[in-house]
């Protein structure tokens, strides 16, 4: 035996639909639950110790309970409640480790949460023990916030009949990282605000490139703004009838995350033996992630939504029943994000900030 470790519809989408059923998605992720092979035998779940030593709540029950929390407060942790000082207004901004790369899925929301908690206005988060490294240290009482990582370990063995088969057992690991506005003595640059040349404009002209460059199918009129898996269209209100442009594009922003779940793209599916008739509200609530993480790489401020409220209930009742769907959902908008990059040869992931 040998073990390795491996790191790892006819509807429209639109806010008058109904909800629908879907078959069951096999589940990939980053920064959350590892994808799993197509196995012969069975696969459980593991979890190793959370950062600070307490195991009284799983990883996943305290990173759903926080958020599960924001929402009941009205709060959505993928919309900013503050504002700071820098070129790009309101607008939110990835959470980056301390080599400038991003974090992804489940790790961003949780982030966002923290600094909305805390007020901090600086994007960048490291560990305790990087922030020594660096040649700072971390400020008496402040605690630090949990960060995911997925592993799996991967088996095989013989069976009787000299078969070999493999088995997969995926587990989270937690570690804390802390914003550096709770370290002090780093190197200036992590303190800095950041500094975008462009202006209004340019950054509109670039979030156009890039829409043009997924090559979505994308009409003009009536006062609805939806996607069409069945004519694999997006309808958008005319560009007039937004308050401005940046408008315009975060509301199809998110239409744009539907488009991606098309068969011929990613083909979302949210099974009924899991979710049941909540799979709609499952692939909204991934809608309204993704335009969250789309809109802080592009630059714009997320628009907030007049369903919102609505949805919010949906939400909460389907995070309550199942603690991995925050995981799930942050997971599949995290893909669709990364697709949407991928057809874009104007920025890439690595260049968002």
């Amino acid at each position: 035996m040998t073990d390795s470790i491996v790191t790892s519809n006819p509807q429209s989408y639109s806010t008058t639909n109904t909800a629908q059923d879907i078959n069951q998605y096999k589940f990939q992720a980053s920064e959350a639950l590892p994808s799993l092979p197509k196995y012969k035998s069975k696969t459980r779940f593991h979890q190793k110790s959370s950062p600070d030593g307490d195991d009284r709540q799983d990883i996943y029950t305290r990173v759903t309970n926080k958020i599960i929390a924001d929402l009941e407060k009205g709060n959505l942790t993928w919309v900013k409640p503050w504002k700071t000082s820098n070129d790009f207004g309101d607008c939110l901004s990835i959470p980056l480790r301390c080599d400038g790369q991003p974090y992804q899925g489940i790790n961003v929301l949780s982030l966002w949460g923290a600094a909305a908690e805390k007020g901090y206005t600086r994007p960048i988060w490291m560990t305790f023990k990087k922030a020594q490294e660096l040649g700072g240290c971390v400020k008496k009482g402040e605690k630090g916030t949990l960060v995911v990582y997925a592993n799996k370990i991967v088996k095989s063995e013989t069976d009787e009949q000299g078969e070999e088969t493999v088995s997969a057992i995926p587990f989270l690991k937690g570690y804390t990282a802390f914003n550096v506005e709770q370290i002090g003595g780093l190197p200036e640059k992590f303190y800095k605000t950041p500094s975008h040349s462009e202006n209004t404009k340019a950054r509109i002209e670039s979030v156009e490139k890039f829409i043009a460059e997924t090559k979505a199918v994308i009409q003009h009129g009536g006062n609805k703004a939806f996607y069409s898996p069945s004519e694999d269209m997006i309808q958008m209100p005319l560009s007039q009838a937004f308050r401005d442009s940046e408008s315009y594009y975060a509301t199809l922003a998110h239409e744009i995350i539907h488009w991606t779940n098309h068969p011929s793209r990613l083909d979302r599916q949210f099974g009924e033996k899991r979710f049941g008739n909540s799979a709609y509200i499952m692939e909204e609530l991934v809608a309204e992630i993704g335009s969250a993480f789309l809109c802080a790489a592009l630059g714009i401020t997320l628009e907030t939504r007049e369903d919102h409220a609505a949805y919010v209930q949906h939400w909460l009742s389907i995070l309550k029943k199942d603690n991995r769907a925050i995981f799930t959902a942050a997971s599949h908008a995290q893909r669709a994000v990364n697709y949407l990059h991928g057809l874009s040869a104007f920025l890439k992931p690595s260049e968002v900030l």
